[in-house]
């Protein structure tokens, strides 16, 4: 069975996408800690992080490098905050969150629901890659 991102992957859900190549997509999360809240997640479905090829977890890094750049120069944030973990979808996702403190990484906080044109411009970062 799909996981909910392979949906979103291939379009069978709506996803407001960021970057997309042969192995590596990103989307804004729906349930953001943050504004600018983006999922990189592989392609191919793999359930834990320990379990990407070397060169899968090369590249989903690589990906999370770039479009952390576009992040803090999109959003105002003291950092870009990287979490792997793997509880909420068994399918691979790097959170990257502009941050001010630890505490923005609580995600007991995130948003419930955000409309998608809340999400649409915040991914005015595409212009940055």
């Amino acid at each position: 069975m799909s996981t909910i991102f392979t949906k979103i992957i291939n379009g069978e859900l709506p996803g407001v996408f960021v970057y997309r190549d042969d192995h590596v997509v990103a989307f804004l999360s729906i349930n953001p800690l943050a504004d600018g809240h983006v999922l990189v997640v592989p392609i191919a479905e793999v359930d834990h992080w320990i379990d990407m090829t070397p060169d899968l977890s090369q590249r989903v890094f690589e990906v999370s490098h770039k479009l952390s750049i576009a992040l803090s120069k999109a959003f105002p944030c003291e950092r870009i905050g990287v979490v792997i973990a793997g509880f909420e979808v068994n399918h691979v996702h790097v959170h990257l969150v502009p941050t001010q403190s630890m505490n923005d990484l609580n995600f007991s906080n995130a948003a419930k629901s955000v409309g998608s044109d809340t999400l649409i411009k915040n991914a005015r970062l595409k212009r940055l890659q």
